[in-house]
């Protein structure tokens, strides 16, 4: 088998010393100080401190020291949502939000999305360089030969009521799969990990296809290697009686193209999910499970949902206009625009617009295309956007192509997650491998009461709380009729 070593982040090179016509600045008590560095003057003490800076940042730690006297203790940061923090030193993708580039491995995005494959392109995520055709050969085999699953899955998966949502029903199976691979425990053993980053990345449009089967009544489909990893996917979601499922060409490309465009997108809301429950080390099975559920949340894997909704509101080309002027005025969202990291249009944005057209050859036309580009183009003009760099996201456009091949928007998060499993992987590897990681264990600022006597029930004053309100509403939901699937309706009290 191929020897795939793992690449790890390379120690910053050292930089070069300032040129000798830099003036050197000094703090207030004349000692040098460093160029790259930052001068932190506490005006309640009156003392200087410098900060080193490394690769454009400081350590919130070197702020520890900043105190009022000996008693306190220390300086510390307060970024809610780490809207300005590093939780990490990473080597796996790369983000310029204010020109809209982004890099796997320093890969641009529209080449993978071009030439590559979504195999091909995990390979890069996971170990750092692109394959040679022996090493894609033998990664394509290891992966094959994961996909599937124990027989019991398939009674866990049935387990769930016909109407669960499947993305419930996968985060629920990914964290099953640690009780039947408890070898999967052993993270500091190279060999197990690599096993595990095969099972996970296999498994995943496995029970997937599962979720949306049994949400459907159908039988399950076992995959077939014969097929691609896309193909395969399609095989097992959509395969009737026919003897041998063939998928369309555009159809499997355009899930390609999918599939790589969401692979990974640096320290996201699922990727700090997979990387701090990781951090306490239990198996990858559990931390991907985390990673899920994060991604299950509408501002982030359901983001492309709350799109198809609202062009469904407008539903006509000529109500974008008044549609835009409420949005102004404060009144209602504009899905599918602006993003946390980029400031310029998503590059992704640009590949998915092109393969729905594509898409849309086969399938036929999505109306609402027709709305989300003739929005696209009004905002493009309109000095508001363009002032408050509100530009097209990923969102945008994938929606619409997935209803396009006829997926439901409940299966939107799980076809989300499929992808970005083989970026979670390659987060979690490089958290477990990085020395300077530890449990993840963030700081608070306490708002709370302080030190107060304890007092016997009797002598409480009655004070009205949320827990009064929510018991009373949860009274009324425990007590209303339950629906049954005959139609039917009976009072059955609900636990």
């Amino acid at each position: 088998m191929a020897t795939r070593t793992p690449i790890r982040s390379k120690k910053a090179a050292a930089k070069p010393a300032s040129r000798a016509a830099a003036k050197t600045p000094t703090s207030k008590n004349g000692a040098s100080v460093k160029a790259a560095s930052l001068t932190v003057t506490d005006n309640r003490t009156g003392k200087s401190y410098d900060i080193p800076i490394n690769d454009g940042t400081v350590r919130a730690m070197d702020f520890r020291q900043i105190r009022v006297d000996s008693d306190d203790f220390g300086l510390m940061t307060y970024d809610p949502a780490f809207t300005n923090t590093a939780s990490c030193r990473s080597a796996i993708t790369y983000i310029d939000g204010e020109k809209g580039i982004l890099e796997y491995r320093g890969y641009p995005i529209e080449q993978l999305a071009e030439k590559s494959t979504y195999l091909e392109t995990a390979y890069l995520l996971v170990y750092g360089e692109l394959p040679d055709a022996t090493q894609l050969d033998q990664w394509t085999r290891d992966i094959k030969y994961s996909t599937m699953v124990h027989e019991n899955i398939k009674k866990f998966i049935d387990g769930f009521n016909y109407d669960s949502h499947p993305m419930g029903m996968l985060i629920g199976t990914v964290g099953a799969f640690s009780t039947y691979y408890p070898d999967a425990k052993h993270i500091d053993d190279p060999a197990s990990r690599e096993l595990q980053t095969w099972r996970l990345i296999a498994k995943m449009p496995t029970i997937a296809a599962f979720a949306y089967r049994h949400s459907r009544g159908l039988p399950f489909v076992y995959p077939d290697n014969d097929l691609s990893f896309a193909g395969n996917f399609l095989n097992m979601l959509w395969k009737m009686s026919e003897a041998k499922y063939k998928p369309d060409p555009v159809l499997e490309r355009a899930i390609e193209v999918l599939f790589i465009l969401h692979a990974d997108h640096e320290q996201n809301c699922s990727a700090n999910a997979m990387r701090a429950v990781g951090s306490s080390r239990p198996d990858p099975f559990s931390a991907t499970a985390a990673a899920a559920a994060a991604l299950y949340g509408p501002l982030h894997g359901g983001a492309n949902e709350e799109v198809l909704l609202m062009l469904e509101k407008i539903g006509d080309k000529k109500r974008i206009p008044e549609f835009i002027k409420k949005f102004k005025a404060g009144e209602g969202r504009l899905m599918g625009f602006g993003h946390r990291v980029y400031k310029n249009y998503d590059p992704r944005a640009k590949i998915i617009k092109r393969t729905a057209e594509e898409v849309f050859d086969l399938t036929g036309r999505n109306p609402l295309i027709d709305i989300a580009m003739e929005l696209e183009r009004i905002a493009l003009e309109d000095e508001y956007f363009i002032s408050r760099k509100l530009y097209p996201n990923v969102d945008f456009y994938s929606g619409i192509i997935y209803q396009a091949l006829g997926f439901p928007v409940e299966m939107f998060p799980v076809l989300f997650a499929i992808p970005r499993t083989a970026g979670w992987i390659a987060q979690w590897r490089e958290m477990i491998t990085d020395p300077e990681q530890k449990i993840a264990r963030p700081r608070q600022i306490y708002t709370g009461n302080r030190t107060r006597k304890y007092t016997p029930i009797g002598r409480r004053p009655r004070h009205d709380s949320a827990h009064d309100e929510a018991n009373h509403q949860h009274r009324a939901v425990r007590l209303a009729p339950m629906p049954f699937a005959s139609g039917k309706r009976a009072a059955r009290t609900r636990f």
